[in-house]
């Protein structure tokens, strides 16, 4: 299979387009100083881990999660890590690049209130989401890490623009009921943009990895991914089968359906076998992030209506 190049994918499909055309009225989050330091640092050819790790360690809460992210029993890892430079000697420095991004612009994103969203319900659906993601990816033998982190960060934005933009998208709540209407649809009709546009756009400006940029940009292109000639087998669709997960504002019309139908088609897609490992492994992750609404109860209302159409 022929290496994906995901620096011309991102760059073909934003390279014209401008944050600028977002409403001035709209506050974009802001990547912690030590985040930003250290991708400029750690995307120059002769990265110093040395200076990385002091980077890091100027933020108590960046130091903290790296720790404790390098040292669980997610990891597995036999020697525990009790400094920075360790703990990025042992995570890989691309891994500590996409996981110190996710932890910072997360932290970004919870600092700010939604009038839409409940943030301990999005994050639970996100977690979610990731976890399917790298389940997915490890089926089509594509990088799993790479999968978690961007199907982690797919939705970043919409903690923000559903609080400056709330009554744009409760016209779409409202109006999706009793409709197939699709949120990134509904964003391009109304904005002439969407957030996974959006996304990608100040992801790329903040310099973020392209193959983290492409994942964002692609997410809502569901299951026609899976016939792109580079990304049909790559993280970037596996983050767009999560992405038809149900969430807080049901982003999807019948993405649900989509994965079932997917199921009929795909033996090693296995949807309730997945979606129990999901559940497994968020209790087992240990991040606060409380499971409410596993994603098997979730999903077995479908299941059963699918398995009784089957007999």
């Amino acid at each position: 299979m022929a290496e994906i190049q995901w620096a011309q994918l991102v760059e073909e499909a934003i390279g014209g387009t401008v944050l600028e055309a977002l409403p001035p009225t709209l506050t974009l989050p802001a990547l912690p100083h030590a985040v930003t330091q250290f991708m400029e640092l750690a995307n120059k050819p002769d990265a110093d881990i040395r200076k990385l790790a002091g980077v890091v360690e100027t933020d108590t809460g960046l130091t903290l999660e790296l720790l404790r992210h390098v040292n669980s029993s997610y990891i597995g890892l036999r020697n525990k890590a009790r400094g920075v430079l360790q703990a990025i000697t042992l995570l890989g420095l691309r891994q500590s690049k996409m996981f110190l991004v996710t932890v910072g612009l997360k932290a970004a994103v919870q600092a700010r209130q939604s009038k839409l969203i409940n943030q301990a319900s999005f994050w639970n659906a996100t977690l979610q989401k990731a976890l399917f993601a790298k389940l997915v990816a490890g089926l089509l033998k594509a990088d799993q890490e790479l999968a978690f982190s961007a199907a982690l960060l797919q939705d970043y934005l919409l903690p923000v623009l559903t609080n400056d933009l709330s009554d744009h998208y409760m016209d779409f709540i409202e109006a999706r009921n009793g409709t197939e209407m699709n949120l990134t649809d509904y964003e391009r009709s109304h904005f002439g943009w969407d957030h996974a546009l959006t996304g990608a756009c100040l992801a790329h400006r903040w310099k973020l990895p392209d193959e983290l940029v492409a994942c964002i940009l692609y997410h809502h292109h569901g299951l026609k991914l899976l016939a792109h000639p580079q990304l049909g087998r790559s993280p970037a669709a596996a983050v767009a089968l999560s992405a038809l997960l149900p969430d807080q504002l049901r982003q999807v019309s019948k993405g649900l359906e989509q994965l079932v139908m997917l199921q009929s088609k795909w033996p090693s897609f296995d949807l309730e076998a997945i979606a129990k490992s999901v559940d497994d492994q968020h209790s087992q992750l240990g991040v606060g992030v409380q499971n409410d609404f596993p994603l098997v109860r979730r999903l077995r209302p479908i299941l059963d209506r699918a398995a009784a159409c089957a007999t």
